[in-house]
C-alpha cells in the first residue's frame, strides 16, 4: 500500500476550496428579529376578530411576540369563550373567533 502522508511543504500551504479560493472560516451573522414577551391584548383581540381562522403561529407573527406568549393568550381566550377550537391536533390547534 502507498503511503498517503503529505509532504511538509503541502501541509504549510493554505487550504483551498474546489474553485481555488481560500476557504472562509466564519459565516456572516444575520440580524435577529426583535420579539416581545408581553402581548398587546387590544391588538391581539382585533387580529383574532378580523380573521376567519387563527393559529398560534399566525398570532405570534402578526403581534410580534413569542409563540409561547401567543399560545398563553389563545388559551386564555379559549377558556373565556372568545375563541373556539375547530381543528388541529397535538398542540397545533386552529381557532375561530366566536361571533357576538
Amino acid at each position: 500500500m502507498a503511503n498517503k502522508n503529505k509532504s511538509v511543504s503541502s501541509k504549510d500551504k493554505p487550504q483551498k476550496g474546489k474553485d481555488g479560493k481560500p476557504k472562509k472560516d466564519k459565516k456572516p451573522t444575520t440580524e435577529k428579529k426583535e420579539v416581545d414577551v408581553m402581548i398587546n391584548e387590544e391588538n391581539a383581540t382585533k387580529i383574532i376578530q378580523n380573521s376567519k381562522v387563527i393559529t398560534v403561529h399566525d398570532l405570534a407573527r402578526q403581534t410580534n411576540v413569542k409563540i409561547s406568549t401567543a399560545n398563553a393568550f389563545l388559551m386564555k381566550s379559549y377558556k373565556n369563550g372568545a375563541v373556539k377550537r375547530v381543528g388541529g391536533f397535538s398542540g397545533h390547534h386552529i381557532y375561530v373567533p366566536v361571533s357576538q
